[in-house]
């Protein structure tokens, strides 16, 4: 097998691993390694780039995910988790945009999901520093697309870096949509990278209206990179019926909340 491929199956093998702790929260070293056909020792040595990476914690005979993330989650892996929940984000973001309006798009894996969603729109400019998205709307004739430019982040498919904000801060669009990899009432709206964090509040101080997309499994965690607080934001869009008190921050932010109509059934 020549080196190239076996670099390809570690970072495959890297990616399900993370996706099986986002489902489990653990894994066993043993059952890794079966369920892999590879030595335990090699599933130790993956742990070990896991955690030097700060994506695990490993423990006696496997390892956790690290739940205080400073580190990107692979977009591979991002994409996978609560697919449904931002499934119905991209479709209430989507019924917001309309033909003829300009966009920014950030590199999460939300904002993917809300460009298959409006890749049928007429007329449309979407601006993004997202390689996946760039691929995504690659053969959409009807939009015109503009790549921000910048550095290629680390393990990511996304650019950023002084090159990126530059170029984003030339235009003034209708909406700048954007996610985060926490959301906590107090501290806002966090990244887990400083050189993201600068594009995203770019994106927010070049449009419209700000739009944040945010999951459910974001809600009450921080990140290391405050991209922003409620006063920086006009819409949140999100999966779930938030909280009263939450709720009630928002309004009196005069922040729009939405959020799907099944959200508001379970709620009563």
């Amino acid at each position: 097998r020549d080196l190239i491929g076996e670099k390809m199956l570690a970072v495959e093998r890297k990616n399900r691993i993370l996706s099986i702790l986002q489902e489990e929260k653990k894994v066993v070293v043993g059952e890794l390694a079966e369920l892999f056909d590879v030595s335990e020792e090699t599933i130790r040595r993956d742990l070990e780039k896991l955690e030097a990476e700060g994506l695990v914690v490993k423990a006696y005979g496997g390892a956790v995910l690290n739940e205080n993330l400073q580190s990107d989650m692979p977009l591979a892996v991002r994409k996978r988790t609560n697919v449904i929940g931002k499934q119905k984000i991209a479709e209430l973001v989507a019924s917001r945009i309309t033909d003829n309006m300009s966009v920014m798009l950030d590199c999460s894996s939300t904002a993917l999901f809300i460009a298959r969603r409006i890749k049928d729109r007429k007329n449309l400019t979407i601006i993004t520093n997202s390689l996946e998205i760039l691929i995504e709307l690659k053969d959409a004739k009807n939009l015109k697309i503009f790549s921000s430019g910048g550095l290629l982040g680390e393990d990511s498919f996304a650019l950023v870096g002084n090159q990126a904000d530059r170029m984003i801060s030339e235009f003034h669009v209708n909406a700048s949509i954007i996610s985060c990899k926490g959301f906590d009432i107090d501290k806002g709206f966090t990244d887990s990278h400083d050189m993201h964090a600068s594009t995203k509040r770019v994106m927010l101080e070049n449009c419209d209206t700000r739009v944040l997309a945010v999951d459910s499994s974001k809600f009450n965690h921080i990140a290391f990179n405050v991209v922003g607080t409620l006063s920086d934001i006009d819409v949140i869009v999100t999966d779930v019926k938030p909280p009263k008190e939450w709720a009630e921050r928002f309004e009196k932010a005069k922040v729009e909340c939405l959020y799907p109509a099944d959200a508001e059934e379970a709620a009563n």
